[in-house]
């Protein structure tokens, strides 16, 4: 391997899905209308709590933010990806792979805390109801939103600056973008002490959000069985379904791509379930909340409403 001053290079090949060259129009297509309903769904159940009031209580104001992690990840990946597949050239620069490393890894930290923020807020939800507002009112709501990003920043972002290393050649990174555990195998050096630090980053950020996710709804499952009707169990678990789904979405793809045997690890295997995670998901989150939630349905129909009598 070559090695050489990171400062001395300016780009890298980003080989994607170019060893399937019939398949990148395609591609391409389908890519674009999903990076276009991520951005359509996400930018609509911002606007919608925004414009409806009885939709801005700390369930949807934590929506909101996971809404904007959604959008601002698709776009760190998904428009430097479409456009190579219409390159001749498929490269990234230097500058913008080491971005893509930092921003991925931040926002993949703060959507753990986010996930346990509203897991969170459904345990207070359905097991202190009468003192809900009262608990989780506008400064909590807002102390836990932005703590998730905080918490997500110092835990990745930090320890990242600290760890990386300039890299050696050949300069190819044969993924759909530039993440962490790709660039550490091109690293100039020994990397026992970063794979360490990234062992523990993943912890604190992965499986401690993870746990608090897991205790919130066993005291949420205890809370239910408590309920005499089955009406009333079926309308507590009901408000806890979508964010069930997602979670159960978000981790088991991080199980998948972490916890499968070595002898199931590919680079073409990687690559699909990076594109679930950065490209697919984002678009589903939004979805997976407004079509399972009637407060949404209603609130859509409240603004739709306005707007159609505003118009007359």
């Amino acid at each position: 391997m070559s090695h050489e001053n990171s400062s001395t290079i300016t780009e890298l090949v980003l080989v994607g899905f170019s060893n399937h060259p019939q398949t990148e129009i395609p591609l391409f297509f389908l890519f674009s209308l999903v990076y276009s309903a991520n951005l359509f769904g996400n930018t609509a159940v911002i606007i919608l709590v925004a414009v409806d009031s009885s939709l801005q209580t700390p369930m949807y104001i934590f929506l909101c933010h996971l809404a904007f992690l959604n959008i601002f990840f698709s776009t760190v990946v998904v428009p430097k990806m479409l456009f190579n597949f219409l390159a001749s050239r498929k490269v990234i620069s230097y500058n913008f792979c080491i971005a893509q490393t930092y921003i991925t890894l931040f926002l993949e930290s703060t959507e753990c805390f986010l996930l346990a923020v509203m897991a969170l807020d459904r345990y207070v939800a359905i097991c202190y109801p009468l003192r809900y507002l009262l608990i989780m009112n506008w400064p909590v709501c807002m102390t836990l939103a932005l703590g998730a990003w905080i918490i997500g920043f110092f835990a990745s972002v930090v320890p990242l600056y600290l760890i990386i290393l300039p890299l050696c050649g050949p300069y190819v990174v044969d993924y759909i973008f530039c993440e962490l555990p790709i660039l550490l195998h091109m690293f100039c050096a020994v990397t026992s002490l970063q794979e360490t630090v990234m062992a523990i980053g993943g912890a604190g950020t992965v499986l401690f959000p993870f746990l608090l996710i897991i205790l919130s709804y066993l005291r949420i499952l205890v809370a239910v069985m408590k309920i005499d009707s089955v009406k009333g169990k079926k309308k507590a678990f009901s408000t806890c379904t979508s964010h069930l789904i997602v979670v159960t979405i978000y981790y088991g793809t991080g199980l998948i791509r972490y916890m499968r045997p070595k002898s199931l690890y590919s680079a073409e295997g990687d690559k699909l379930i990076s594109v679930l995670y950065a490209v697919i998901i984002p678009m589903l989150n939004p979805f997976i909340y407004s079509l399972r939630n009637k407060e949404v349905k209603e609130g859509m129909r409240r603004v739709m409403g306005r707007y159609k009598n505003e118009t007359k």
